[in-house]
């Protein structure tokens, strides 16, 4: 099982018994889901196939989105890792980074902690060389992610403003 551990943070697969219930809280938030996909908070049956989703990739990729629970506290706090994007067309295909963080962790700095942390592991575990992402021009906290990652603008597409980090080149 993939787990990696941070100052703060479990970054672990999913565990759907254990995980749904508060997956679905954070997912239900219309706060936590307005850049995320459709925009639309997902339901229980939604968040259940998203555990599901998530759990195919790592098996078939070998990378996913992990569960990030709190070291303190044992909080699923959210999610952050690695997945291929279909949209926008510039990033389609390529390996990305994204995050969703329940809105009471937000501004403690856990999505950096734990972006930082699976870039690392794209990297070192994976062996990838490169990881792009994907913004809403009013995301401004995940543009300061973004920023603290190292990832820098390489255009727009879709509405969206786009980034990518050359992982040989990362200072983790």
């Amino acid at each position: 099982m993939t787990e990696i551990r941070t100052p703060r943070l479990l970054l672990r697969r999913w565990l759907p018994d254990d995980d749904l219930g508060p997956l679905a809280e954070i997912q239900g938030d219309p706060a936590v889901m307005r850049l995320v996909g459709d925009g639309a908070p997902r339901s229980l049956d939604e968040s259940a196939e998203d555990i599901e989703r998530w759990e195919e990739e790592w098996d078939d990729e070998g990378f996913g989105l992990f569960a990030v629970e709190l070291l303190g506290s044992g909080e699923l706090a959210g999610a952050v890792g690695l997945f291929v994007p279909d949209a926008p067309a510039r990033v389609a295909g390529h390996i990305g980074i994204q995050w969703r963080l329940a809105r009471q962790f937000w501004g403690q700095g856990y999505a950096s902690e734990a972006a930082q942390a699976t870039l690392e592991f794209a990297l070192q575990d994976r062996g990838i060389d490169r990881v792009v992402a994907a913004a809403a021009p009013d995301d401004a906290s995940s543009m300061k992610v973004l920023h603290k990652l190292g990832m820098t603008p390489t255009g727009e597409d879709g509405g969206l403003r786009l980034y990518a980090i050359d992982l040989t080149e990362f200072e983790g």
